[in-house]
């Protein structure tokens, strides 16, 4: 499950996708049309910016904007960025591998076996399903549905 931060984060950088190119969208603007708090977005937004997914303007027209193609940011990424590794267990992770101590052999583990396949599935959808595809009024109905999945 992805934590609230996560998904305040997708809404954003999707809202950010839909803005018309080069148009800054305000910290205030963004909260108030995605139903985020605030100081809380502020938070995230900061975050983004340091990781290179958005990037700000300052004045009158400031505010947020993506810092590149919707295509290139990928839900994966930002995922990873906000709440760190996806893997289930830490024997799974691609990011943050650990053997898990009570473990005796990763080779039969039911409980690694038995998640990794879900896991592999769930990496591969979050991996190439990109901002453009959240925001893509043609994409097929499978595409919209993991997007969808993937939010909650």
């Amino acid at each position: 499950m992805i934590t609230q931060k996560a998904k305040y984060a997708l809404k954003a950088l999707v809202a950010l996708a839909r803005a018309p190119a080069g148009r800054p969208s305000s910290i205030r603007d963004l909260a108030a049309r995605e139903n985020i708090p605030q100081s809380f977005l502020e938070q995230i937004l900061i975050e983004l910016r340091r990781a290179g997914v958005v990037e700000s303007r300052r004045g009158k027209e400031g505010g947020y904007l993506l810092a590149s193609d919707p295509s290139a940011v990928r839900l994966g990424q930002v995922l990873r960025l906000i709440d760190g590794p996806l893997a289930p267990l830490p024997c799974l992770s691609r990011t943050a591998y650990r053997r898990c101590p009570d473990c005796a052999d990763e080779a039969t583990c039911t409980v690694r076996r038995v998640f990794e396949d879900m896991y592999e599935a769930t990496v591969s959808i979050m991996d190439r399903t990109t901002l453009a595809d959240a925001i893509s009024d043609d994409s097929d109905a499978k595409n919209a549905a993991q997007v969808q999945l993937i939010a909650r």
